[in-house]
């Protein structure tokens, strides 16, 4: 009997134990054992978009953030802002407000996108879970005030605040155009002609639209990118003939973008209707190559992780969009967006619908 007893006794105290230790090592294992999911943010082109992990508390889905997407999410063009060694001190959730403590690493930069890229992530990912409203930052135990451009971080913070712009939409310098000039002229006519340019815009002035129409044809015809009426391109002019689609589609409206090139074809019944100088994804944020269609038509598109105005944008595959924006060189240099210039973005906006198929091509 009394080994009995003894026995019951060390089954009991290895029982509690056991339950002591699930308790601290493994809070959210009773979740992940029914299969709970939640979604985590990453920025993909100018937008926080989600994925699935498992788990269902904050400390599970701040866990998840900092590990980053997967290879094949980075294929798709999800990327992270958060640097390496980036480590989570604490949670403590109350009254839907989450404090999230994490160390130096979350604050290091002094990249402005860098650092609201990252907050975005952080937000988004953590709003929604276990009723948070708001998020409070604290890196190494103290409140983050100051530390991200144009956010208070001293403060619980929403997704809402960084979803609000803060910054007027941009409009196109003002321009002092030359006098008319009859060669200008003739060689818009040709550019007009050559699919580069639209009626009416011969009007032998050389301004913004001119220098990128000459810019879109030279990147076609894999000439030096210079924007200007230099004697190479005036003398390929004379022999080119209109672009064509490098893809084989189906009746209707349709986009090619050609990275190689930096030029997208806008196509009507298999018919290049426009060629326009874009500029894609920088190699450290690319456009993903791959089948697409425009899912929305937005006038003024706002970019919550980088707080910048994206008017006239076509998403067609996250937040990865055609838009008008002030600084389209001629390389690629964006978050995976397709940048145009003030010139061409309205017209593109026009002419898309939403479902238009959008073909994101290499090498052409």
């Amino acid at each position: 009997m009394a080994r009995t007893k003894g026995l019951l006794a060390v089954l009991l105290v290895a029982a509690a134990a056991g339950t002591v230790a699930a308790i601290l090592v493994g809070r959210d294992r009773p979740a992940l054992a029914a299969g709970a999911r939640l979604s985590v943010y990453f920025v993909r082109g100018e937008q926080v978009a989600p994925v699935k992990r498992p788990g269902s508390t904050v400390r599970s889905a701040v866990r998840q953030l900092i590990k980053g997407p997967t290879r094949a999410e980075r294929r798709q063009g999800f990327r992270t802002y958060l640097t390496g060694g980036t480590r989570l001190l604490g949670v403590r959730v109350a009254h839907g407000i989450t404090t999230v403590n994490l160390n130096e690493r979350f604050a290091t930069g002094h990249d402005t996108g860098t650092l609201l890229a990252r907050l975005a992530e952080l937000v988004r990912t953590v709003t929604g879970v276990q009723g948070t409203r708001k998020v409070q930052l604290l890196v190494n135990g103290a409140k983050a005030a100051a530390r991200f451009p144009g956010v208070s971080t001293g403060k619980p913070i929403s997704f809402r605040d960084l979803q609000t712009p803060n910054v007027p939409v941009p409009e196109p310098p003002p321009y002092r155009l030359p006098p008319p000039d009859p060669a200008v002229k003739a060689m818009q006519q040709r550019l007009i002609q050559l699919g580069y340019m639209i009626r009416g815009d011969d009007d032998g002035q050389f301004g913004p639209a001119t220098q990128n129409a000459l810019l879109g044809f030279q990147k076609w015809e894999r000439l030096p990118r210079t924007g200007l009426r230099d004697p190479q391109t005036t003398s390929r002019l004379a022999t080119a003939t209109r672009p064509r689609p490098v893809s084989r589609g189906g009746p209707g409206r349709r986009a090619e973008v050609l990275l190689d090139r930096q030029v997208t074809l806008l196509i009507e019944n298999n018919v290049v209707m426009r060629a326009i100088s874009v500029s894609s994804g920088k190699p450290a944020t690319p456009t993903p190559p791959g089948n697409y269609r425009v899912y929305a038509k937005i006038q003024r598109w706002w970019s919550t992780p980088f707080r910048e105005w994206l008017p006239w944008a076509l998403p067609f595959v996250g937040g990865i969009a055609f838009h008008e924006f002030p600084d389209v060189p001629a390389y690629p240099a964006s978050h995976g967006c397709v940048r145009q210039a003030f010139s061409v973005a309205r017209w593109t906006y026009a002419f898309a619908s939403v479902g238009m198929p959008v073909k994101v091509i290499a090498a052409s």
